[in-house]
């Protein structure tokens, strides 16, 4: 399978953004099922250049992350990306899921400190024997070799950074440093912080691809969380119209969709290297968006 850091070169050298897509592994079978065999394939007939899968808190969901993103591989010859954190593993346990990994031909992986299991709000507990931060996972994966290596990045700063957002960038640049190939954003709704972030980042000589993540809302109640949880901020226009919208969830959703297609078009227009969508392991938002931008094309 192709390393992403080769499909953002060949995609800069067309002048094309990289189209990306999210999924997480669901709690049943009948949820696996109905996205393996329904939602992905009606996704990639979108043409993304590739996929990733989230994994769960406290590397809770290793096998079943291991066994889409190699289904994915195996079934559609797609390029897909495994999420890896540091959470409740040691070094020889990172070791093995890396072996893993490798053996079933996945050589993209998302390197991440990961959540607490009881969430972003919980205090992060390095595990004995294990990587405290995710600087050390990727020099790990980078001494390892074989693989493309991207990291998280966080245009608001990230929740747990208390000394300022521009400190939780200059943290993000030395991880680059330590052989981070692409970055991917956390959500964010103000596309000025993420030029504020792309801005401070290569001002300081960051040249890999800072790839914005986008959501497009389902309703109130669910950005509300997500936002919560991350810690990025819902514009009050944005805030005024969801209210205004209240529970017709259909409204909302259309809602969504036209915010991040417009949200899109301004960050294409600005040059970004590519869009990673936050599926939701949903089919029609994404659609939509992508539709709307014309980049099935």
């Amino acid at each position: 399978m192709k390393l992403i850091r080769d499909i953002h070169q060949a995609k800069l050298a067309a002048q094309k953004p990289v189209l990306s897509f999210e999924f997480f592994p669901p709690k049943t079978e009948e949820g696996d099922r109905t996205l393996l065999d329904r939602t992905i394939p009606a996704l990639l007939a979108l043409q993304p250049d590739f996929c990733s899968v989230t994994y769960g808190a406290g590397g809770s969901t290793r096998d079943k992350t291991l066994m889409i993103v190699d289904r994915i591989q195996r079934e559609h010859q797609l390029t897909a990306m495994m999420h890896l954190t540091c959470v409740n593993a040691t070094r020889e346990q990172i070791g093995e899921v890396v072996a893993a990994a490798k053996a079933k031909g996945i050589n993209n992986i998302l390197a991440l400190r990961g959540d607490p299991v009881a969430g972003s709000n919980a205090t992060f507990t390095p595990t004995e024997g294990g990587f405290e931060y995710s600087y050390q996972l990727v020099n790990y994966l980078r001494e390892l070799g074989g693989f493309s290596v991207g990291t998280a990045g966080f245009p608001e700063g990230h929740v747990a950074c208390h000394e300022g957002k521009y400190v939780d960038w200059d943290r993000l640049r030395a991880k680059i440093d330590c052989g981070a190939d692409f970055v991917i954003t956390q959500l964010f709704f103000n596309n000025a912080d993420y030029f504020e972030f792309r801005d401070y980042l290569t001002q300081r000589g960051v040249t890999v691809p800072l790839v914005p993540g986008i959501l497009p809302i389902l309703n109130a109640g669910q950005v509300k969380r997500f936002t919560a949880l991350c810690g990025a901020q819902l514009p009050a226009s944005l805030l005024a119209a969801l209210d205004k919208i209240g529970d017709d969830e259909a409204a909302a959703t259309q809602f969504g969709i036209d915010y991040a297609t417009q949200q899109c078009l301004e960050l294409l227009r600005a040059g970004v290297p590519g869009l990673h969508f936050y599926t939701l392991n949903k089919v029609h938002s994404t659609t939509q968006v992508v539709r709307n931008l014309h980049l099935e094309l």
